[in-house]
């Protein structure tokens, strides 16, 4: 089997979270919260960005992005886990498995790029703001945004095709809550060495390059405001960087932990706790931290909702009119 490219499974089977019977409930209702949170928390903040005009800059557009990634990357793998906590067989189709591996990688992928963007933004307003205008210009702020979509539609598509080429002949039986790439190498009866290859290579490229972009950018920052004494000033700009560089060390941590420096220690149980940190716990925090705690954003948010109940009250008192005034012609 192991020089034939040909697939015997027809479909894998997840067994999910190791959890016990009594806790399933629980933490359905858990994650499930954490769930719909992550989308209404992104949801919200597109909409703000798309409805109020105050927030269409470079920054917000980058948030706007970042928020659309963190939903789809939180909605390819939360509600296959919910539907299979309540199922009996929790399978997966093997096309429905590497669908669901490309978009892991790719809406990942996506984020990934999308806070070098942020930071960078970021870097150039602190550190320039007299020429933030100039630098952060349409075309290269469209550039900023285009190009993560470009490479991630590229880099998660050679991961798939890889992933295709490879046999699973007997065992289907995937310890994890997704059709995660290494949980698949380790079912498959082919010969892995190019697929590894590949993930420690481009993968590392992906993973580590941003990371050092996003820690020298936020340095670059710290370097800048200690040079100017100003309390407030360097209060300001460590609670957001404090915020962003948690988040940041959160998800780049647990993902170079799991697939560029692979422990034989490393269980089943680490590995998936592992894996909910940057797939569940990421793209729920991301609103607060990024928006909801920003200035702008609630500016917008109040705004919008004026702006509604403006309308909302208007329309209430055309009505009164048109009610006393058709009541008046028929008296």
């Amino acid at each position: 089997m192991t020089g034939k490219n040909q697939t015997v499974v027809s479909e894998f089977l997840l067994l999910g979270l190791p959890i016990e019977s009594e806790q399933q409930n629980l933490l359905y209702a858990l994650f499930l919260t954490m769930y719909v949170t992550t989308v209404l928390g992104n949801l919200l903040i597109i909409l703000l960005i798309c409805l109020d005009s105050h927030l269409h800059t470079s920054m917000y557009l980058f948030l706007g992005n970042l928020s659309f990634s963190d939903l789809c990357f939180s909605s390819v793998t939360m509600p296959k886990l919910l539907q299979n906590m309540q199922s009996e067989f929790p399978s997966i189709p093997y096309a429905g498995c590497l669908t669901q591996m490309y978009f892991f990688l790719f809406f990942a992928d996506l984020a990934d790029f999308l806070l070098v963007s942020m930071a960078y933004d970021r870097y150039v307003a602190i550190c320039f703001p007299l020429h933030y205008t100039t630098i952060m210009s349409p075309k290269l702020c469209l550039s900023l945004v285009v190009l993560p979509w470009v490479l991630t539609t590229f880099h998660a598509m050679l991961h798939t095709l890889l992933m295709a080429r490879l046999s699973f002949c007997v065992d289907n039986v995937i310890p994890h809550f997704f059709c995660d790439m290494s949980a698949l190498l380790k079912l498959s009866c082919s010969d892995t060495r190019v697929n590894e290859l590949v993930i420690f290579v481009i993968g590392g490229l992906i993973i580590i390059i941003p990371f050092l972009l996003i820690i020298m950018s936020y340095a670059q920052i710290i370097s800048s405001i200690l040079k100017v004494p100003s309390a407030r000033a360097i209060c300001k700009v460590f609670s957001t960087c404090g915020s962003h560089l948690s988040v940041v060390s959160l998800f780049y941590g647990t993902i170079i932990g799991l697939y560029l420096c692979p422990s034989a220690s490393n269980s089943t149980v680490k590995e998936t706790v592992m894996s909910m940190m940057y797939t569940v716990v990421t793209p729920m925090l991301n609103p607060f931290i990024y928006s909801l705690r920003n200035r702008d954003m609630k500016g917008a948010l109040g705004r919008v909702f004026c702006k509604k109940k403006i309308h909302f009250s208007s329309a209430v008192k055309e009505g009164e009119q048109l009610f006393k005034k058709e009541r008046k012609e028929n008296s």
